[in-house]
């Protein structure tokens, strides 16, 4: 009796196929934030071995940007209160892939001054475009976390830091509900002129459309900002997040944050689900012929690996159509 013969999988195949779209860039960096934002809102405390491992399982798939942790007191996000613990063992990773790079969250001074006690040579501060969202997330006034953050951009700044700004609520918010443009514009503009060298616009509760994606880009090129600043934080809560991803790419955008296997959501918006899969970003990337550095079967093991880790099968349509063959 012949035994049955495997069916090869997609990536066996040569799939996706890649045709070159006019318009669009030839490289796109990917912000992966999976152990930083994927796993804050995980309930159960995920082990730091489990994420450190995590974490070099995704630079040796290829990513060079991963945001590893915040320091930001235990009490608000107890699953990441390991940050000191975790950071030493990340210390030989940039070594083993040059170019990597480690991001932290840090909150304000005392969370600079810990990550400065660990080396950090990148961080990002995370700020809100809504007046509801800054309170309910910084305890503090849209513009009173404006002002906190100014000392931390200047210290890091001098340090030779480089800073990343997070715009929280650039699209809809779940209180307040349409965001102006004008608005998320002139907060951006603020942590840009502070000092921050990249900007990441995010739709925090997933309720943007490409019309709107490309409005506001418009937007803040005619504010001055060039797009080369900027980066995406898409949510896929209505599924419009590589649409709106392929809108940000067709206005010059070079940045895409994502979390892999579609890990995450905001503790202070019970509305925003997972994030951006990179693993799906990167199929729809590899399909458009641009370029990413990232092994997408290495990728989608590590996805693998992590969702066995907490128990639960991985929201990435990439990592369920291709865990079934998937060489671990």
């Amino acid at each position: 009796m012949t035994a049955p013969v495997s069916e090869p999988d997609a990536l066996d195949l040569g799939l996706p196929a890649e045709v070159r779209a006019p318009g669009l860039p030839e490289e796109v960096r990917i912000h992966e934030v999976g152990p930083r934002d994927g796993l804050q809102n995980e309930s159960a405390l995920v082990p730091v071995d489990v994420k450190a491992e995590f974490i070099a399982r995704l630079a040796a798939a290829g990513l060079r940007t991963v945001e590893a942790t915040s320091f930001v007191h235990p009490k608000w996000v107890p699953q990441l209160a390991d940050a000191e613990e975790l950071a030493p063992r990340l210390a030989g990773l940039p070594d083993r892939h040059p170019g990597l790079r480690l991001p932290v969250l840090v909150p304000n001074e005392r969370g600079l001054d810990r990550a400065l006690a660990h080396h950090a040579t990148d961080i990002a501060v995370f700020a809100s475009a809504t007046e509801t969202f800054a309170r309910r997330n910084l305890n503090r006034s849209a513009d009173e976390a404006m002002a906190m953050f100014r000392p931390v951009v200047a210290r890091a700044t001098e340090a030779g830091i480089r800073v990343r700004g997070y715009l929280s609520m650039c699209f809809g918010d779940p209180w307040e509900g349409p965001v102006p443009a004008e608005q998320v514009i002139g907060f951006g503009v603020q942590l840009l002129e502070m000092g921050c060298t990249e900007l990441s616009l995010g739709d925090t509760i997933g309720v943007a459309t490409p019309g709107q994606v490309t409005a506001l880009l418009d937007g803040f090129g005619r504010a001055g900002v060039p797009v080369d600043r900027l980066a995406v934080h898409f949510h896929d809560t209505y599924g419009q997040a590589l649409s709106n991803t392929l809108a940000a790419l067709r206005g010059g955008v070079t940045t895409v944050d994502a979390s892999a296997g579609g890990l995450g959501g905001c503790p202070y918006a019970k509305s925003a689900t997972g994030n951006l899969a990179t693993e799906d970003l990167v199929w729809m990337l590899h399909g458009l012929g641009i370029r990413t550095g990232v092994d997408l079967r290495a990728l989608v093991s590590t996805s693998g690996w992590m969702a066995r880790q907490l128990g639960r099968p991985s929201p990435s349509r990439t990592v369920q159509a291709l865990l079934g063959q998937d060489r671990d």
